[in-house]
Formats: C-alpha cells, sequence, structure tokens
C-alpha cells in the first residue's frame, strides 16, 4: 500500500498515519495519556508529552499487563485477546472511522470487558469496521487493570482504571472533531467490566459533560465493593507479595510479579457484617465506591445521558457450561449461590421455581447466578435513571441461543458482542466450542441490533418504546425482536 495514500490526522499532541482499507481508516495505538511507569502505575493518568513528526498507527500497539484467560471448553480468544502485549505506552485508543470521513458523525466509544483483569483494544470481537462503514467513528481504549487499576491502596486514588476511562474520553471530546466525529454526540457504551465502568462513569460528577448517551450491556449498577471489602483483598495482595498495603511499596514491584499476584487472589471471602459479594467471589477487582452507582443515579446524577441497558437471557451460562457444572448442579448448588446473593435465598429460589416451571437444577443455578451479577443491577440502574426523566431509559433482553457446547450455551453473556459489532460471519467465532455455536445468528440478526445501537448514537432512540418505571417497556432480541412490557416481574421484584 502506498503511504501517501494513508490518512494523516493533526491530534493535539501530535501527527498520526492510519491506515486506509477500502472505505474505511483505522488508527491504532494512539496514547491518551502518559505511560503509567513506576510509581506511575499508581497515580492518575498524566497527559502524554506531544510527538514530533507523524507517529505511526497502523500496527497495533501494547496493552495492559494481564494474565491470560480461559474459560474451560469454550473458545474466549476473540473476546480476552492473546494476553498481555508488553510496552509500557499502553494507555492508548484505535479510532476506526469513514475513509471519506467529512464531519460532525456520532461518535462511539467502547469500554471492554474481562472482571477487570484482562481484554485489550486488540481483541479480536472489537473490531469497529463496521461502525465506521456505517457512518460512526469507533474509539475502544486501553485502561490499567488488576493491581494497577483497581486495588483501593491506601496513598492512591481509587478506581484507577475507571480515571482512564475518563481521560480517554477528555481525548475524545479534545481529538475527534479531527477524525470527523462530533465530540458533542459521544455514546460511551461497554459490557460486562466495561459496562460496569460505563455505570460509574454515569454516575461519577468528575465525567459530566463528557458523553451524551450511553449503552451499559451486562453491566451492574449494584456491583462495586465496599471500602472494607477492598481493604480484604489489597491486605491479601500486600501478604502475597510480602510488602506494606500501601501505595509506596506497591510501586517498587514489577508489572509481571503484581499481574502474578492478582491471578492468585480469587476465593477471599467478601462478605462483611453489612455487605454481600457483589461479584460471588468471580472477580476480586471490580470499582471500589461509598456509593452504588444505580444509587447515586437515583439522586439525579447522569440524568441528562440517555441510557439503553440490558441483559441476557441466560447470563450466567457463561460460568457454569464450559466448566461442565450446568449439568451436574443439584439442587444443593442452586440454594447455596442464593445464599451467596441475597439475603432470603429460600423465598428467592421459590419465585425462580414459581416462575420456571419444569427448569433443570442447572437453568435455575444459572438463572440466580446472572441476576445477581448482571441482572437485579441492570435493573436497579435503569429503574434508577427513568425515574429522573431528563433523558430517554431504553431496555432490552438479549435471547438468542447460541447452539456451542452442545447446543447448552445458550443466550449467555457476552453471545450478543459479535451481533453488535457486526462480526458474527467471523470464522473465529463460528464452531461447535466458539461463542457462536456451530451454525450462528439468524443473517439479520447482527444487521439489525448492529443497526439499532447506530441508531441510539444517532438520535437517542434505538427504535422501540422507552423504559419508565410504570411499564418498564423492555425489546426482546432474538430470531424474532418483541417488545414485551416488565418481562421479568416477579424476578426483578424478588430483587428489590
Amino acid at each position: 500500500m502506498n503511504h501517501h495514500t494513508d490518512p494523516v490526522v493533526t491530534t493535539a499532541q501530535g501527527a498520526v498515519r492510519g491506515l486506509r482499507r477500502g472505505d474505511t481508516a483505522a488508527f491504532l495505538n494512539i496514547p491518551y495519556a502518559a505511560p503509567p511507569r513506576g510509581a506511575g502505575r499508581f497515580a492518575p493518568p498524566r497527559p502524554h508529552e506531544p510527538w514530533d513528526g507523524v507517529r505511526d498507527a497502523t500496527a497495533p500497539g501494547p496493552n495492559a499487563p494481564q494474565s491470560e484467560r480461559r474459560l474451560g471448553r469454550v473458545d474466549m480468544g476473540p473476546y480476552f485477546g492473546a494476553g498481555w502485549s508488553r510496552g509500557e505506552d499502553y494507555l492508548t485508543v484505535d479510532v476506526r472511522t469513514p475513509a471519506a470521513a467529512g464531519g460532525g458523525l456520532p461518535v462511539m466509544v467502547f469500554v471492554h470487558g474481562g472482571g477487570f483483569v484482562a481484554g485489550s483494544t486488540r481483541s479480536a470481537l472489537y473490531d469497529g469496521s463496521a461502525f465506521a462503514r456505517d457512518g460512526v467513528v469507533l474509539v475502544t481504549f486501553n485502561y490499567r487493570l488488576g493491581i494497577a487499576g483497581f486495588l483501593d491502596i491506601p496513598g492512591a486514588p481509587a478506581n484507577r482504571g475507571l480515571l482512564d476511562a475518563a481521560a480517554a474520553l477528555r481525548w475524545v471530546q479534545e481529538n475527534i472533531a479531527a477524525f470527523g466525529g462530533d465530540p458533542g454526540n459521544v455514546t460511551l457504551f461497554g459490557q460486562s467490566a466495561g459496562a460496569t465502568i460505563v455505570g460509574g462513569l454515569l454516575a461519577a460528577p468528575e465525567a459530566a459533560g463528557l458523553f451524551r448517551r450511553a449503552i451499559v450491556q451486562s453491566g451492574n449498577g449494584l456491583g462495586a465493593f465496599t471500602g472494607e471489602q477492598a481493604a480484604r483483598v489489597t491486605g491479601a495482595a500486600a501478604e502475597d507479595l510480602g510488602i506494606e498495603p500501601r501505595s509506596g511499596a506497591f510501586a517498587e514491584i514489577s508489572d509481571e510479579r503484581l499481574v502474578e499476584t492478582a491471578a492468585r487472589l480469587g476465593g477471599i471471602d467478601l462478605r462483611t457484617a453489612t455487605h454481600r459479594d457483589p461479584l460471588l467471589g468471580l472477580s476480586p477487582f471490580g470499582l471500589v465506591l461509598d456509593t452504588q452507582p444505580a444509587e447515586a443515579v437515583a439522586t439525579g446524577l447522569g440524568a441528562g445521558v440517555d441510557l439503553l441497558i440490558g441483559t441476557n437471557t441466560e447470563e450466567g451460562n457463561l460460568y457454569l457450561v464450559p466448566v461442565d457444572a450446568y449439568a451436574t448442579s443439584t439442587a444443593e448448588d442452586v440454594d447455596a449461590t442464593a445464599a451467596r446473593a441475597h439475603p432470603d435465598p429460600a423465598r428467592l429460589v421459590e419465585t425462580y421455581r414459581k416462575t420456571r416451571p419444569g427448569a433443570s437444577h442447572g437453568a435455575l443455578r444459572s438463572a440466580v447466578l446472572g441476576d445477581a451479577l448482571f441482572g437485579a443491577g441492570s435493573w436497579a440502574l435503569a429503574d434508577a435513571h427513568a425515574a429522573r426523566p431528563r433523558a430517554a431509559t431504553y431496555a432490552y433482553e438479549f435471547a438468542w441461543r447460541s447452539r456451542a457446547l452442545d447446543g447448552l450455551l445458550g443466550a449467555t453473556h457476552a453471545v450478543e458482542l459479535p451481533l453488535v459489532f457486526d462480526l458474527a460471519h467471523d470464522p473465529r467465532l463460528n464452531g461447535a466450542d466458539a461463542l457462536l455455536g456451530p451454525d450462528g445468528p439468524p443473517a439479520d440478526l447482527a444487521a439489525r441490533m448492529h443497526g439499532a445501537w447506530i441508531r441510539f448514537a444517532r438520535s437517542g432512540d434505538p427504535g422501540w418504546e422507552p423504559y419508565d418505571t410504570g411499564r418498564r417497556a423492555t425489546m426482546r432480541i432474538g430470531t424474532e425482536w418483541s417488545q414485551a412490557d416488565d418481562p421479568r416481574g416477579p424476578e426483578r421484584r424478588a430483587w428489590s
């Protein structure tokens, strides 16, 4: 490819040369903050030094230190990526834009998931070319993960990965017009841990004005740890490293050792006299807040931001089916999951047995687990936002079932992402052990869902009835699309 045909854009820090691919252009590995090295790993993000000349933005760059993630028999490689690509200058954005971008295009900024310990812009699932093809400027970014990003350390600011996300949004405000985007029409969207970060930013006064709309895909508006819970994780990390639990001591430790320690921190009991573990032991890392995002939004924070929020019908399957725990689940397993998640587990289980007659123990356990991790916190955030109707609220439930893993994976966590990014045809996502299964979704489902997300980003309306605290209108997205009022009413009420 001739370099002179490749687009050059000037940002506030310097010029970058991207890569033209047909009707779209990609600009990869553009710094939005200084490299987090040494003590800087435990400090707020700082501006990046300017550069002279034209910086090459045609190849992927490094990502946040992380260990490789596996989820049993399902191939989550396209979701987590290939692990850690080393290099300190990893607080970067990737921008995908129409090659002939004029100006004033809607901007969508994606926050990747991965349990606050994994994932990056390099993951195959987050190729935003389909957004650029359809007239959207799509931004993805890396943020600090694990100990550097989310361990609550005396002497360091909390939620540093969330501060990175806010810094990336400030970069977008300052620079996205040069790529053809409208800084006044930014939609922040994320999935899983990324969706929880979006909820956190919706509730963060310092992020006000940085985005106009938000999409929360399988996040948790009630998922933050208390300071007391976080201190237990910090104590365990410091003990594992043989150091004092303070920022100066952590700053001396190499990234390699921090990653190794983070991987050993599972299984800490985070239940306290007043709080259950909102992540049910799945991750010792998450946001650390005195007030849950859903509760902050209920006071009016984020009220001017349009919100699209939803979950998948069988979220919990991803944590059970690939490790062969679904088919072997017992009534005791159902009760144990409910006991970790709810103050009145017997009543909760009774509700689920009533609403799901004939469901297997595995299906009941998955339903309770999925709602503990994503459902309850999403319903609370939707209700909190809709109760302050300065901007619109829309809800969805993604119900298309993947036939992966012998037909059992179903409408599980993360299975909607390839449809949102219009990547369902990618061979890495198709097959007996791949996310979309052996025969993939109906041909038009990805186009339709991707289109609804873009329509919401353009206009604030995805194409169905808004959600309010009376009707709770929710679009069920599957082979057919159908709207229902409060489709999970009895189960939703059992959590509130």
